[in-house]
């Protein structure tokens, strides 16, 4: 989490993942409490730096502005390429797909992106709502959060949990 993130697309998914039972764990880059693009103040649960990556199974960036934060940075482009190397899921919402072109993983996939950044992103680059090809979970912006969570779900536990939970939140 860096300042300007999207909130929807870190609170939904995050929300989803913990009703289906699984662990989360917020990183940010900097401070661990981090104003959002719509001004709400999200506390994280760790530092990126104090955060071991072996203990994950999987990276989940959320976007918005501070997408361009992560970018000049580079430790998230490094981490999900590490992710990538070890087989784990990484998914990325509206404009974090930058961050995995930044680390290469976009190569031969299909993905999705902001609209605003599609451009940017070149070729497999589509206009889905979410797109899961191997191990990489792409998805369209705020609007597909719960969309981009109910597949990280599937990756993680099964489709049948990912149903049960769509059915819990009326989705």
């Amino acid at each position: 989490m860096v300042e300007g993130f999207e909130e929807a697309e870190l609170v939904m998914p995050v929300d989803l993942l913990r009703r289906a039972g699984v662990e989360v764990v917020i990183a940010a880059l900097g401070d661990l409490a981090v104003p959002g693009k719509q001004g709400m103040r999200l506390e994280a649960d760790v530092l990126l730096a104090d955060a071991d990556p072996k203990t994950f199974d999987l990276l989940m960036l959320p976007g918005g502005p501070g997408v361009a934060t992560l970018l000049s940075d580079g430790r998230a482009a490094e981490l999900a390429k590490q992710f990538a190397d070890a087989g784990k899921v990484v998914a990325a919402i509206c404009a974090a797909p930058l961050v995995l072109a930044d680390a290469g993983l976009l190569e031969g996939k299909r993905f999705t992106a902001y609209p605003s950044v599609r451009a940017d992103l070149g070729e497999g680059c589509v206009d889905e709502r979410v797109v899961v090809d191997g191990d990489l979970i792409t998805s369209r912006g705020p609007g597909t959060a719960i969309d981009f969570g109910l597949a990280m779900i599937t990756a993680l536990l099964g489709e049948e949990t990912a149903s049960r939970i769509a059915e819990e939140i009326a989705a």
